[in-house]
């Protein structure tokens, strides 16, 4: 699932962060768009459509400067999505001419998708991170390595080969919603970014994407977090052939790295705003390790199972055969994933290849 649609299981423990985007949470309910928020001076919220998805919208976040206005985040490459931000822009007192900065969370195509378009309209720079950068021309342009080697993974995953074409071209349909821009801007972690009059700091959290970023402003105690603490959602994390060895065990660094910024409220990509940062993270790190361990209880009943045998065992929120392609893609994904973080924890095993067999390993 690193194209963005988020995993499919929403944590069983009780969500403990307090509601702040209160409009925004009451759309999400009512299954509608949220409004143009001003949610802090010179700071606005714009909800850009996410097409035939149940996020249903990216939350695309305007700062405005003396020059004009930066945004973060922009939204998917489609029609729908540009008249949104545009009116959106128009309703924040601006326009898509006065953005002079794309500030990108990670490359996936809801957040990355219409930073092209963007900056072809206004001459913006755009910014990412260099981990994220560095696979843009293999994700979105040439993809006949990606394709080769992502069916090479889904062998050894396991998966029947009646699937194997389904799954490994699942993806391939949104590439058109993605207006490719290699970035101008290169974000180091820690670093403040040029935005004369805020105090963005760009934060490097990966996991969900190899670069993804959040932007944290000391002075206004807020978070930009993109997707990598979302109030009820839980990001997918997910072995992909352009993500790190260890995804899971990034994230959930990741999550500690920052677990102690004092952001009174956080301001997220996707559902709504909402304040709780360390409780939220909490639930998070909660979540994956009660997934390692339901991985680790069902491998110990079936030793030798390949990634596709335990997946289709897993919990998920609807049953397996109702999840699409894509979904289903990014669902084998993440049981890899804790697979291998039970690898880097000493408590699994791997043997062979095509596919490859997993093992609990005694204490």
């Amino acid at each position: 699932m690193a194209l963005g649609i988020k995993v499919l299981k929403a944590p069983t423990v009780q969500i403990m962060v307090e509601i702040t985007g209160i409009l925004q949470k009451q759309a999400w309910d009512r299954n509608i768009m949220p409004p143009v928020e001003k949610v802090r001076p010179g700071l606005w919220s714009i909800p850009v459509p996410i097409p035939a998805n149940p996020l249903r919208y990216v939350l695309v976040y305007v700062l405005e400067l003396d020059s004009g206005i930066a945004i973060v985040d922009a939204g998917w490459n489609t029609d729908v999505a540009w008249h949104a931000l545009n009116a959106g822009l128009a309703e924040a007192g601006g326009s898509i001419s006065d953005v002079r900065a794309v500030l990108v969370t990670h490359m996936h195509p809801d957040h990355y998708g219409l930073a092209g378009r963007v900056r072809e309209a206004s001459g913006a720079w755009v910014g990412l991170h260099p981990a994220d950068a560095a696979i843009l021309e293999g994700r979105y342009v040439n993809t006949d390595e990606l394709l080769r080697q992502m069916w090479d993974l889904l062998v050894d995953c396991g998966v029947p080969e009646n699937r194997l074409s389904d799954l490994n071209l699942a993806s391939m349909m949104i590439r058109s919603q993605v207006s490719v821009a290699q970035p101008d801007v290169l974000f180091s972690d820690e670093e403040l970014v040029d935005l004369p009059g805020w105090d963005l700091k760009a934060i490097w959290t990966p996991g969900h994407s190899p670069g993804h970023t959040c932007f944290y402003s000391e002075r206004h105690k807020f978070l930009l977090s993109g997707d990598h603490v979302l109030p009820h959602i839980t990001p997918n994390i997910t072995v992909h052939t352009q993500s790190h060895p260890n995804p899971v065990g990034e994230y959930l660094a990741s999550l500690k790295k920052i677990e102690d910024l004092a952001a009174e409220e956080i301001m997220p990509a996707h559902e709504y705003r909402f304040s709780g940062l360390r409780d939220r993270i909490k639930e998070l790190a909660d979540h994956h390790n009660e997934r390692l361990a339901e991985v680790f209880r069902l491998l110990a009943d079936r030793p030798g199972a390949t990634a596709w045998d335990l997946t289709i065992l897993l919990t998920w929120s609807r049953p397996w055969t109702e999840i699409p392609p894509f979904m289903q893609r990014a669902a084998l994904g993440e049981t890899l994933a804790h697979l291998v973080e039970l690898e880097e924890e000493g408590r699994v095993r791997r043997e062979g290849s095509h596919p490859f067999r997993f093992f609990t390993i005694n204490p």
